[in-house]
């Protein structure tokens, strides 16, 4: 425990942000959190939580809470766009190998939960609201923010927890806008119970220089993502859920019948970004957190699962005298648990944006072979087995009925 009173400050009021200051709470570290959104939320998408993330919040305190609401995963699916499988992954073993399942989850269910959890500490807690750090300095004695409305706030340590576009990165690592994958993401959410979408469902589907991804994130309640290649910047027009049925007309079944039960309002568009690896996150009493540090794209499920490892070493870390050296021991081990999977998310991007009818073929014929017996082994070794250094004893999990579609 630190010796004496000690207030970390955190710029973003996001998933990474609001569990690193749970983390830090939890160890007696004062902790003030500024978020530049007039109100304390996230957006509506939905967020698959791999086994390691699940332990994560299980060291936090939350899981069970979020468990009331988030369906627990048996089976995922990968396959092709005509729902030829090539891989299907038993990750309900997971609960018996290390006592947590892997799940998925809406986005404002998870901030909401950890928001709760953060506000119980009321004292040595702040989480201000449309106060987006606008700059920071720094000394030997502690970091200086400027807020948005011109405030100056003093703290010990300074953590970047404001997304791929923060403000604090650039005071530490410069100007260098994000790089821009080549596909769009267009996200939606759907109202429906349907025999092909038993509890626990999760399908990731390769096409024509297009994807697929669905799965529930709570009692009928559909979450799905449909990825094309694109020129950035762009802006939809018209009826955005006719083209996205005209999009992926005659692929497997429930897919148009998601579609249809989405409201087009509600249907978000984004540009796809990421980083590169970077070789430093921070300087003195500053350092970088989730999206802020290590962009990962979808590809591979781990972009909240790494802001929640993040937030657990980083309080581990602070919870010395020597601020300095911890964030740089925090920077040491994150970095090399992120830039792979960083990597690899990238190239699974480039690999599923192929159009090419000769190259889609060589996918698939490739991803048959390997997928489940070399990347499903990898991908538990690589991601889920690190977190094992915080499991907790088990306990049984709520009792979430499953029904098996015979894969």
């Amino acid at each position: 425990m630190t010796a004496r009173p000690f207030t970390v400050l955190i710029s973003g009021g996001g998933i990474g942000g609001l569990a690193a200051a749970l983390a830090l709470r939890e160890r007696g570290i004062r902790v003030r959190v500024f978020e530049r959104a007039t109100e304390l939320r996230d957006g509506g998408a939905g967020l698959h939580i791999w086994t390691n993330g699940t332990i994560a919040l299980q060291r936090l305190g939350v899981l069970d809470e979020v468990l009331e609401t988030a369906p627990i995963q048996h089976i995922t699916h990968f396959g092709t766009w005509r729902g030829d499988l090539f891989g299907a992954w038993p990750v309900g073993d997971f609960v018996d190998r290390y006592g947590a399942p892997t799940i998925a989850v809406e986005r404002s269910v998870l901030h909401r939960v950890l928001s709760a959890a953060v506000s119980a500490y009321p004292a040595g807690t702040e989480i201000r609201t449309g106060a987006g750090v606008a700059g920071f300095e720094q000394d030997h004695a502690g970091v200086t923010v400027k807020l948005s409305d011109g405030e100056r706030v003093h703290g010990d340590v300074l953590i970047g927890a404001d997304g791929i576009n923060g403000a604090v990165r650039p005071g530490l690592l410069g100007e260098r806008p994000p790089r821009y994958t080549g596909y769009i993401a267009w996200r939606g959410k759907a109202v429906l119970r349907h025999e092909k979408i038993p509890p626990g469902t999760f399908y990731a589907l390769f096409g024509p220089g297009t994807r697929f991804t669905f799965y529930d994130v709570a009692p009928g309640v559909v979450h799905w993502m449909s990825v094309a290649n694109g020129a950035p910047g762009g802006r939809d027009t018209g009826d955005v859920r006719a083209m996205l049925l005209a999009r992926h007309r005659g692929w497997m079944p429930p897919i148009a019948d998601i579609l249809e039960a989405t409201p087009p309002e509600a249907i978000i568009r984004s540009d796809v970004l990421d980083r590169p690896p970077d070789r430093r996150w921070g300087s003195g009493r500053v350092s970088l957190l989730g999206d802020a540090a290590h962009p990962i794209t979808f590809n591979i499920g781990q972009g909240a699962c790494q802001a929640l490892e993040d937030a657990l070493v980083l309080a581990e870390e602070l919870d010395t005298t020597d601020p300095v050296n911890a964030l740089r021991r925090y920077e040491k081990q994150r970095r090399a648990r992120t830039a792979g999977l960083q990597q690899v998310a990238h190239r699974i991007g480039r690999l599923g944006a192929l159009e090419n009818p000769l190259l889609i073929r060589l996918r698939e014929l490739g991803m048959r072979a390997v997928w489940p017996r070399l990347v499903f082994r990898i991908a538990e070794r690589d991601q889920i087995a690190y977190a094992t250094r915080w499991r907790t004893p088990a306990k049984p999990l709520p009792d979430k009925s499953f029904q098996t579609d015979g894969a």
